[in-house]
């Protein structure tokens, strides 16, 4: 499940929103500044770009979205996190595409989790995740949603839930943790 330790993943994967730039360090707590409250933070004065509703039918063109999966691929979870969040909120936070993106952000939830060395942590956003995907994949009726495969995400829902994943490094200042890659397709 995990991929090993990468201090700087970003060199090796291809980028779906390539002109914003990637953060200095993925954030974990005790490890690293917060990026927003703390003067040393990577995102520290920077103003948040306010996410736009997400249409399904056109998530292509949905900034917000394709970055939160960049953060993901790249190791960035608690940022991928706050992203796909900006995201949920915009879209009034209930439907289907809220539960989908409350999905993805309990996935970047629980890589965080990993990153802290809690494994109940992550079998909890896991289980959460899981259940959010399948109420999805119900409601659509289909096996892919918003450009990815549902049974891909079910399935790393339900092994983080199972054998929840431990860091491999713990001073690594980005590390990928999931072999799980989000490339939505149509």
């Amino acid at each position: 499940m995990a991929s090993g330790s990468t201090r700087h993943p970003h060199t090796m994967l291809t980028r779906l929103v390539p002109e914003a730039p990637l953060p200095p360090y993925s954030y974990v707590s005790g490890r690293f500044p917060h990026p927003i409250r703390d003067p040393a933070g990577h995102s520290y004065g920077h103003s948040l770009r306010e996410a736009t509703p997400l249409d399904p039918a056109h998530w292509q063109l949905s900034r917000e979205y394709l970055l939160g999966c960049d953060l993901f691929n790249h190791g960035y979870y608690w940022e991928a996190h706050e992203t796909w969040e900006g995201v949920w909120n915009a879209c009034g936070r209930r439907g289907v595409e809220a539960d989908f993106l409350k999905g993805l952000i309990k996935l970047a939830a629980a890589g965080v989790k990993v990153r802290e060395g809690r494994p109940e942590g992550v079998a909890r956003h896991g289980s959460r995740a899981g259940t959010l995907f399948r109420g999805v994949r119900a409601i659509v009726g289909s096996g892919r949603y918003m450009g990815l495969d549902l049974d891909t995400l079910i399935g790393l829902a339900d092994r983080l839930t199972r054998r929840p994943a431990l860091p491999t490094d713990d001073e690594a200042a980005v590390e990928i943790v999931f072999s799980t890659r989000l490339v939505p397709a149509e």
